[in-house]
């Protein structure tokens, strides 16, 4: 979002752009903890992340923030991936989502209490803030 808003280079690294993260928003992890401190379940360990509902390739964020913005991004492609990037990463949530269910609500199948932002709501919603 900031280099489509201020116009500045950015470069995708390897796997033709194709590679795959999830997203979460800062919000969510912050609420995450306040669940886990209010529930503690000590020894336990788990993964967080936007899980498959919340993925995308960073083709599809630059398409998606070049639709909402209504500006084209300054990018540029190396064929050359990143020392240890991997091309699809995606969070396993079984186990956070079965400690700390959802509830009668769902909402992208992630726990109720974590706002599931997808990458476009969570773009929206920070292009709107720096505005």
């Amino acid at each position: 979002m900031k280099v489509a808003l201020s116009g500045r280079p950015y470069t995708v690294h390897g796997y033709k752009g194709k590679q795959v993260r999830d997203n979460i928003h800062s919000f969510d992890v912050v609420r995450a903890f306040e669940k886990f401190a209010r529930n503690p379940r000590p020894g336990e360990v788990y993964n967080l992340g936007g899980g498959r509902d919340n993925s995308v390739s960073m083709l599809e964020a630059i398409a998606r923030i070049e639709a909402l913005t209504g500006r084209k991004i300054n990018w540029t492609y190396s064929e050359q991936a990143r020392k240890g990037d991997h091309i699809c990463y995606i969070s396993n949530l079984a186990k956070l989502k079965s400690h700390y269910p959802t509830g009668a609500r769902r909402v992208a199948s992630i726990p109720s209490w974590m706002k599931c932002l997808s990458p476009n709501a969570s773009t929206v919603r920070e292009w709107k803030r720096s505005r």
